[in-house]
């Protein structure tokens, strides 16, 4: 079995700097992408960054130059540093790894994080 586990959601201050953490445990043999999705209340969820196995990176324009995606390969954990928080910003945050399992990769998914930006 495959876990997604987010942390570091929380209420932050509008231009506050909060770091996410995403860590897959499990029987996990490769991660290709990684990435973190958001959903605001009545909104769809949308792509918020991704990142290869490489550390190839994906933004949305929304948050380029102020949100900076990385992952520790080794920990099969990936980070998503949020700077200069807007209350826009406001919304659940999950997590998306995919795993490879069965000869194909799947896509798995965190429980999610909700982080709150006060204006």
């Amino acid at each position: 079995q495959v876990q997604l586990v987010e942390s570091g959601g929380d209420l932050v201050p509008a231009g506050g700097s909060p770091r996410l953490s995403c860590a897959a445990s499990g029987s996990i043999f490769s991660i290709s992408e990684m990435g973190w999705y958001r959903q605001a209340p009545g909104k769809q969820r949308e792509l918020v960054a991704t990142i290869t196995s490489g550390g190839s990176t994906n933004y949305a324009d929304s948050v380029k130059g102020r949100f900076t995606i990385s992952r520790d390969n080794a920990k099969n954990t990936v980070y998503l540093q949020m700077n200069s928080l807007k209350p826009e910003d406001t919304a659940v945050y999950y997590c998306n790894g995919r795993i490879y399992r069965s000869a194909t990769y799947v896509s798995y998914w965190g429980q999610g994080t909700q982080v709150t930006v006060s204006s």
